[in-house]
């Protein structure tokens, strides 16, 4: 393929020039790597599954104003430099196509020299978009802002906790399950990505009829589950769990769903706690969970699936898991983080002798 115009400048793509096979391979190569450093030989890697060009649906825009000029896009490698974009191949087209319409927003808005970062994310209802920034919501400001809003039909514009405009409540589907977002909400970065890990859960999680969803978000996992299983969802942010329990409420068909707010870093489940699931999914942030992996190696859980965004964390905690007793399973990459370094990845842990 071609590569992007901004290709060698641009932070965001580091492997745009590579031959498919030898992209692919260097993927797969890096979560072989990881487990080889923590004792994993012969691991059985599935066929990786790679989202398709322009599909990223969220993403963080960086803004800066000098000299009268507006400059908007992702940082340049190794630097705090912006690239000014005008072309990606990476970005859902509606997502790109925002980003003009952003530059003249800000144009207007920003004073010379002040910088703001955009934080979207591309929903079923429109663009819903948080602004970082130095300043503080006021009527004036929001007066400023409502007329674009309108002009780039956003469905939300956020600043920290204040609504600055909103022509629609920003809404996202998990199956059946459609869910009020709250603003700046986790969202895997592609539908496609999101698909193929919802099915992948699924798959691992098989007739399991009481599931614990550990760092559930606002419902990415618990609410298809819930289509054939009891689920128990814990997430710190009460307004992601909030979300959630909104959603399961309205959905027809779905089996009970419960919610625990609670930081799972600082309190992980303990074994009686998790002593009446049958099965634990796990899709923690790139940190990983090595507390919560710790407890689930004392427990007697049959089955986890684990979902990850970092291969060296997912290889830490896999060791931990082994040595309390858990076989792991096939692992599956999915390529979300598409020309980057970075490979998210689905997992199967099995107790010994089930």
């Amino acid at each position: 393929m071609i590569p992007c115009r901004h290709f060698g400048t641009c932070g965001g793509c580091a492997l745009q020039d590579l031959p498919e096979a030898g992209y692919r391979a260097r993927k797969r190569d890096e979560i072989l790597q990881a487990l080889s450093r923590n004792g994993f030989e012969n691991v059985e890697i599935g066929e990786g599954i790679s989202v398709s060009p322009r599909s990223r649906r969220r993403a963080v825009f960086k803004l800066e104003k000098k000299s009268g000029k507006t400059e908007i896009g992702f940082h340049a490698a190794k630097s705090h430099d912006i690239i000014d974009m005008h072309e990606c191949l990476v970005l859902t087209p509606a997502l790109f196509a925002a980003v003009a319409g952003f530059r003249e927003m800000f144009g207007a808005i920003l004073r010379d020299g002040e910088k703001a970062e955009l934080h979207v994310t591309e929903t079923d209802s429109g663009l819903d978009v948080a602004i970082r920034w130095k300043r503080l919501p006021t009527p004036k400001l929001v007066s400023e802002i409502a007329p674009w809003a309108t002009k780039l039909k956003l469905a939300r514009i956020t600043s920290g906790d204040e609504i600055l405009a909103e022509l629609a409540n920003p809404q996202i589907y998990f199956g059946k399950a459609r869910v009020d977002l709250p603003p700046e909400s986790f969202l895997q970065p592609t539908r496609e990505g999101e698909g193929a890990l919802q099915n992948l859960v699924l798959e691992i999680a098989g007739k399991s009829k009481h599931v614990a969803d550990l760092f559930a978000g606002c419902g990415t996992f618990s609410l298809p589950l819930a289509g054939h299983a009891r689920v128990h969802a814990v997430e710190l942010e009460r307004p992601a769990l909030n979300a959630l329990e909104k959603s399961a409420r309205n959905t027809a068909g779905l089996k009970p769903v419960t919610t625990q707010a609670r930081d799972l870093f600082k309190r992980p489940l303990g074994p009686a706690e998790l002593a009446p699931f049958d099965c634990v999914v796990l899709d923690p942030p790139r940190a990983g969970a090595a507390a919560q992996a710790a407890e689930l190696a004392r427990s007697r859980v049959p089955r986890i699936a684990y979902v990850s965004c970092n291969a060296a964390s997912f290889a830490r905690d896999a060791r931990i898991l082994a040595d309390g007793g858990y076989l792991m399973g096939r692992v599956t990459p999915v390529d979300q983080f598409l020309w980057s370094s970075h490979t998210e990845l689905a997992a199967q842990f099995v107790r010994d002798g089930r």
